[in-house]
């Protein structure tokens, strides 16, 4: 594989668009977007997980062959903004602790690129545990390697011995290490104090290309937008909807997203009474979203942890409210603008807490709320042209002429 040019940049990533999670690392393949035109290449490896059969001796025949055909099997397709797309099964047991992931994935990285080093002199992992260490241990050895950590499961990976060996090794290593919030930055400065320094925030990207034409005098329309899973709380978003319809039986509620809990929640909303007033549109792809979210009056946010929170940025700038509650990354995404750009409430198990916020907003909105500033302010911190310039100074270092 020949890579040329001193601005090639190689992507590792565990998580990536494929056909069978089309919309899986939407934020990865965001940044792909941003970067590309300022590279002169850039290549993905999304090292995709793969259970293996529980049956250990099928289990050794499904390695054993993966192992023979996967460097064979490499393929390149052309992804987006022009960037190459490899796709690198990475095989282990379900269940497999962190450290055991981040190995296997160097591991089959390894074997897909038959040994031979990633070829980029800049290497940019995203995911510190299975990204980073596989970007690390296949990069050659001049090579500048930076991390950008986003999992919202990071005190996870810090509460096993051997992942949090190795994630010691991965920040050590890096040239650069980055999260996408403060949160994550503080929960690593904790764990490792010996390099607080080397720990730096770095944003997403975000499109701001399209908003309202207007922003909203009355917010009847609701929507969230999420996987229906327990962490983003919207059997409680449902019963908060339930209490503030009955003061205004003309409240709708879009709900975006697919996941395991939909099945129970999809039952909770019969019981509340809300067949009527729940629409559940299931997965949108990500480049839909800013349309979708114009076409309503209010964006509800119920998660109970975040570590950014790229979807409130996604409402503000298609100039739709945000009412969201305070799980971590969403209280630095609004310092300074929360007055402007909607309202926030504490993460409490009683809906009253998102009543009691919605009712203050909608005197407020009837008001006016500043939304322009709102969208403004995140616009030059978050989008596409912010986050690529961000990241051109980190890899390739300020153009000629640009401010320092």
């Amino acid at each position: 594989m020949t890579v040329t040019g001193e601005r090639s940049v190689a992507i590792i990533t565990p998580w990536y668009p494929t056909p069978r999670v089309p919309f899986g690392g939407a934020f990865v393949q965001e940044l792909v977007k941003a970067v590309a035109p300022r590279c002169d290449s850039v290549t993905v490896y999304h090292c995709d997980l793969w259970g293996l059969p529980k049956d250990l001796e099928r289990a050794e025949v499904a390695r054993r062959s993966q192992r023979r055909l996967q460097p064979l099997a490499r393929t390149a397709v052309r992804g987006v903004a022009g960037a190459t797309v490899h796709y690198v099964p990475a095989l282990l047991p379900n269940g497999s602790d962190w450290e055991t992931q981040a190995r296997a994935h160097a591991e089959w990285l390894t074997a897909s690129l038959r040994g031979e080093p990633i070829p980029a002199p800049v290497v940019h992992a995203h995911v510190g545990i299975r990204g980073a260490y596989a970007a690390l241990e296949n990069a050659r050895p001049d090579a500048k390697v930076y991390v950008t950590e986003h999992a919202s499961f990071l005190d996870q990976v810090l509460a096993e011995p051997g992942a949090r060996d190795l994630y010691d090794e991965v920040i050590d290593r890096a040239t650069r290490f980055f999260a996408v919030g403060r949160n994550l930055v503080d929960q690593l400065g904790a764990v490792y104090p010996h390099h607080r320094a080397k720990l730096e925030i770095v944003a997403n990207p975000i499109d701001f290309g399209a908003a309202r034409r207007e922003p909203p005098r009355r917010i009847r329309r609701w929507i969230t937008i999420g996987a229906l899973t327990p962490r983003k709380r919207i059997d409680y978003l449902l019963r908060a909807f339930a209490e503030c319809r009955a003061d205004d039986p003309d409240l709708r509620l879009t709900i975006v997203g697919r996941g395991n809990q939909e099945p129970e929640l999809r039952a909770l909303a019969t019981e509340l009474g809300l067949d009527d007033a729940v629409v559940w549109r299931g997965a949108v792809d990500p480049a839909d979203i800013p349309a979708v979210l114009a076409g309503h009056d209010l964006f509800v946010h119920a998660s109970r942890h975040e570590t950014f929170g790229v979807v409130v940025v996604e409402a503000l700038a298609a100039g739709v409210p945000a009412l969201v509650s305070r799980c971590g990354g969403p209280e630095e995404l609004l310092e300074g603008i929360e007055a402007d750009a909607g309202a926030m409430y504490d993460v409490d198990e009683s809906p009253a807490a998102l009543v009691k916020a919605y009712r203050e907003l909608t005197r407020r909105v009837e008001a006016g709320l500043d939304l322009d500033r709102a969208r403004e302010h995140l616009r030059r911190r978050y989008s596409r042209e912010a986050v690529a310039d961000h990241h051109e100074r980190i890899w390739f270092g300020p153009s000629e002429g640009a401010p320092q």
